[in-house]
């Protein structure tokens, strides 16, 4: 937007946006009075997944060093469970606080739960047992963590207005995942083999930078609602200051299996977690034996088999954050303003149904699963991510915090525990190969893409149906 075309929309006698919203320009669509907003909702999932991607490696570290590949694949049976309770228990807290206490609640029990873990170190807790207990809690603290955020920014923002500055905002959610893999590899071994503790520590504290921001972020815009309401008309005002009280009753699995979108998109969810959690028992493979290989071999430089294990995963990490960086400022809206939310949708899976055809043939070597694992992850912690996002841009209040909840974290550990269940039999009873379990993915691949269609359709059919009641 030129100069001229700035102070016209604003008029003579009202100030211009200044250089901020000129340099978002470059990377967005953005319209005047947006940028404050975005960059703070920007800067709170940086933080968020900052936090997650300090706390991240101490996990994989924990139970691949102590248990090993299969086990940690075995335990997403037990995370699934737990779900269950999770979601009913959110729902239930979602029903009799407004937005911002729900988010601080839930992220304040999550800070304790990382001093309880500290004191439970220095209470002699073995290493096996908490390997089990924190692998568990983060596979919840992640996933529910997150889900209430981009609940939250849908809470804030218009269909139209979504699908223009999420991809913006993702992008801090995905430089905070680059920034954390660095940070987590960078003190590894300057806190020594007892690093877990004190990262927790850090991580509790970026936590609660975070309720701040929400908070922050919530009073300015139900502020900002009550300044226009001489413009707005009574519909869009009531719906603007409704966000400052609970939601209405009922649990995210009722939504879930009333309303076809959502019952397809955990579908989508669920087989998506599948393809996802096969790869990622894949790398571990590989990761583990090469790390056993190192400690035999003495070429560790004095690390332990954990430490050396979360070197491993952090460089990983930082290879499939970094190509999520690249792909989510320079494709993201691009693609979105080619193709669409629903075209966008289908990216993943052909490239998961690519990739893993390829190790299926070749064979499961470390390299070239880390690479197959590595674009996979960096298009779905961008593109997949932003998308699912704003697939609930066209959906109620409740479905936007019960129903997206409920989606994305039983579903999405369900697919965890379908996924160990087929390792289990394959690897036990089939005597399966790390090219087998490849070919699982590419059969998964091919019904995920079928649910992608089905949620195609039905996000069509919604859209269809809210352009008709407006008219």
């Amino acid at each position: 937007m030129s100069d001229s075309a700035v102070q016209a929309t604003y008029g003579p006698g009202q100030r211009k946006p200044g250089y901020t919203y000129r340099i978002l320009k470059i990377f967005t669509e953005i319209k005047p009075g947006e940028a404050a907003t975005a960059l703070l909702l920007t800067l709170n999932v940086f933080l968020l997944l900052l936090a997650y991607y300090l706390i991240k490696p101490v996990r994989e570290a924990m139970v691949l060093s102590t248990w090993g590949p299969y086990f940690r694949s075995y335990m997403a049976g037990a995370q699934a469970i737990l779900f269950i309770f999770v979601v009913k228990g959110f729902s239930r807290l979602a029903s009799k606080v407004p937005r911002q206490l729900l988010i601080t609640w839930v992220t304040v029990f999550f800070i304790s739960n990382l001093g309880l873990f500290c004191l439970f170190f220095l209470w002699g807790m073995t290493d096996k047992t908490m390997a089990i207990i924190f692998f568990i809690w983060v596979g919840i603290f992640n996933i529910i963590i997150v889900a209430q955020f981009w609940s939250f920014a849908n809470d804030i923002y218009t269909e139209e207005a979504g699908k223009r500055l999420f991809p913006m905002i993702a992008v801090g959610q995905t430089c905070g995942a680059v920034f954390g893999s660095i940070i987590a590899g960078t003190i590894i071994r300057p806190l020594g083999k007892n690093y877990a503790y004190p990262t927790m520590l850090i991580t509790g504290g970026i936590l609660g930078i975070c309720i701040g921001l929400t908070i922050f972020i919530h009073k300015r815009e139900i502020k900002e609602i009550r300044r226009r309401a001489s413009q707005l008309d009574a519909r869009t005002l009531e719906e603007g200051l409704a966000k400052e009280k609970p939601l209405k009753k009922g649990g995210g699995f009722r939504l879930i299996f009333k309303s076809k979108y959502l019952l397809f998109y955990a579908l989508l969810i669920f087989s998506l977690n599948y393809v996802n959690y096969m790869g990622e028992t894949l790398f571990n493979i590989g990761a583990k034996n090469a790390a056993v290989k190192a400690v035999q071999l003495g070429t560790t430089g004095g690390l332990s088999q954990a430490q050396f294990l979360g070197i491993i995963r952090t460089r990983y990490e930082f290879l499939y954050n970094l190509i999520a960086l690249l792909v989510q400022l320079f494709l993201v809206s691009r693609i979105f303003k080619w193709i669409g939310v629903s075209g966008a949708l289908l990216f993943l899976p052909i490239i998961a149904l690519g990739g893993y055809s390829l190790v299926a043939l070749l064979g499961a070597s470390l390299l070239l699963v880390k690479w197959v694992k590595g674009l996979e992850n960096g298009l779905d912690y961008s593109l997949m991510n932003t998308t699912k996002g704003a697939l609930f841009l066209i959906t109620s209040r409740e479905e936007k915090y019960k129903g997206k909840a409920a989606a994305e974290s039983f579903f999405y550990r369900s697919g965890d525990a379908f996924a160990a269940l087929c390792l289990f039999i394959g690897t036990t009873y089939l005597g399966f190969t790390t090219r087998n379990l490849a070919w699982l993915c590419v059969v998964v691949s091919m019904v995920w893409i079928l649910f992608c269609f089905l949620v195609i359709r039905e996000y069509k059919r919604i859209k269809a149906r809210q352009a008709g009641a407006r008219t």
